[in-house]
């Protein structure tokens, strides 16, 4: 999708800042970035999403196709319910990663923005003589999201359906879907996705935003998925990345399930129990106005020891980044990203290895007192 969402005319919406310099498609806030946070933590806050690229693959032979090409076991995915899969290289590197949902004989997908068309052409040389079509509907289908602790009471309110268990569908009124979601932030920022027609999308926000919802930026999205740890395709994994060093490997890959392309790969490094690198949270000190962008290494004294992805200013924990890295990397290890000094968060160390929990609760502390004492 290349046309600026409708939500983008509201009152005190800034575009959102790309990697690249450019300006996305939605909002990066509404005027308030870290109380947009606050929102989302403690409220119920809508959330524009719908940069994301949608596809659609109807037909008979949907679920067995899609079981035999991604790393999901699909074939038996029941009516009203989704799950997330990953598309591999023949090598287990990460290509794509896609949440699917199953409603009323379609399985829809949602992706990262700008990825929908290579995904969809992809699976179009791989139809063969089965009984699909996949289509690219970014043009007619919008996503949204509902995050807070009162998200639910907003559905209500409006009458629409409200689904309790993670990657449970119901149909919503008038067209569309609404899917729950794990939780963002510290777990307490519970998240549902609308799909709604494109057409309707601003009259659908309103719905929800007479109904107590507040408009919030992706900005403020963004800072609870990298609380939570949650990894973007394309953001937080790069061309060498397997599902191994992500919790991708739980939540969008099934390991008694073999025969899809890169399978090799996830279950060697499974079954060795080390992959190359690991997902960590960083904490930096803050002292730049500019964040590090994606990509940019993660260094230990002249040694590159890993590759940030989203580095965002969280409403309470600072400056905070997912970062790809090493497994050599030790806890309390003095590493810096760009001119940033930056500490692995004290949760991601092995909690059995008293030691190594201090050392980086040290390292916290330090980066910590630097940006105070600035």
């Amino acid at each position: 999708m290349t046309t600026p969402s409708p939500l983008l005319s509201r009152p005190g919406a800034v575009a959102l800042a790309l990697p690249d310099g450019g300006t996305g498609t939605v909002a990066g806030h509404y005027g308030d970035p870290l109380p947009e946070q606050r929102r989302l933590a403690e409220g119920a806050g809508l959330v524009d999403r719908s940069d994301r690229d949608v596809l659609v693959v109807p037909g008979a032979d949907r679920l067995t196709w899609l079981h035999s090409l991604t790393s999901q076991h699909l074939e038996r995915l029941g009516d009203a319910t989704g799950s997330e899969a990953l598309v591999l290289s023949p090598h287990g590197h990460v290509e794509h990663h896609v949440v699917l949902t199953d409603l009323g004989g379609t399985t829809w997908g949602d992706v990262e923005p700008g990825t929908g068309a290579a995904l969809v052409d992809f699976l179009q040389r791989m139809r063969f003589m089965l009984r699909v079509d996949p289509a690219l509907v970014t043009g007619e289908w919008a996503l949204l999201s509902l995050v807070g602790p009162r998200g639910d009471q907003v559905l209500g309110a409006v009458g629409w359906p409200v689904p309790a268990d993670p990657y449970a569908v119901a149909a919503l009124p008038g067209g569309g879907w609404v899917r729950r979601m794990p939780a963002i932030g510290d777990g307490s920022a519970a998240v549902v996705d609308l799909l709604v027609p494109r057409a309707e999308l601003s009259p659908r926000a309103d719905e929800l935003l007479a109904a107590g919802a507040t408009l919030s930026g992706l900005d403020a999205y963004e800072a609870l998925r990298a609380e939570a740890r949650r990894p973007r395709a394309g953001v937080d994994s790069d061309h060498r990345t397997i599902p191994n060093e992500l919790e991708w490997l739980r939540t969008a890959v099934h390991l008694e399930k073999g025969c899809y392309r890169g399978q090799e790969t996830v279950a060697r490094v499974h079954n060795l129990g080390r992959p190359p690198r690991r997902l960590v949270l960083l904490h930096l000190d803050g002292m730049s106005e500019t964040l590090p962008t994606p990509g940019t290494p993660v260094t230990a004294g002249a040694r590159e020891v890993g590759r940030v992805g989203t580095v965002v200013r969280h409403h309470e924990l600072g400056v905070i980044a997912l970062a790809l890295v090493k497994q050599s990397v030790q806890p309390g290890t003095a590493l810096h990203v760009g001119e940033a000094v930056a500490a692995i968060d004290p949760d991601d160390v092995p909690q059995e290895v008293d030691a190594d929990v201090a050392a980086a609760r040290n390292r916290v502390r330090a980066v910590r007192s630097a940006t105070i004492n600035r």
